[in-house]
């Protein structure tokens, strides 16, 4: 089963550094990484900036298209009215399908603000105690949820191919 984490920072720097650490915990096998992005939050600025960290991403990742729709209903879609608010409900209402609900949404809305930074990560096999260890002292709050195997099949075929278009 794989999960969907984002790891919340209180510097707009911190999602960046941490990346280096499970990038680190990838290559010694104590942690499987699908798919990662960032999201970085300075306090001067009026959105955040988003990067999918394609040098983590394992065979399987789930590409900007999905990265590029979760970040578009957590952090910009407040900003584009009514009438484009409709139709992201309806692709809302998919991603719950797969795992990803409004309370996950409405979490990560609520904390990523500005001044702040998160790390999103898709992994599954993670040897908890170690990656623990290697985060201990790091300063984030962990909001997550998981998904099933079958929600992470319905959530790839539900972007397959959309890298293309």
């Amino acid at each position: 089963m794989a999960t969907l984490t984002a790891w919340k920072f209180d510097s707009a720097t911190g999602a960046e550094e941490a990346s280096s650490t499970v990038q680190e915990l990838a290559k010694e096998e104590l942690i499987k990484i699908y798919d990662a992005a960032t999201v970085s939050w300075p306090e001067s600025s009026s959105k955040p900036k988003t990067r999918q960290l394609h040098h983590l991403a394992a065979g399987g990742a789930l590409g900007g298209s999905f990265w590029g729709l979760l970040f578009g209903l957590i952090f910009f879609v407040p900003l584009l009215g009514a009438a484009i608010g409709a139709a992201t409900g309806a692709l809302a209402g998919s991603l719950t399908d797969v795992g990803i609900d409004d309370d996950f949404i409405r979490k990560t809305q609520d904390k990523v603000v500005p001044g702040t930074s998160a790390l999103f990560l898709l992994t599954s096999d993670a040897v908890l105690d170690k990656v623990r260890e290697r985060v201990d002292g790091t300063h984030f709050e962990l909001i997550h949820t998981n998904l099933s195997n079958d929600q992470e099949a319905a959530l790839r075929k539900a972007f397959e191919g959309s890298e293309a278009a």
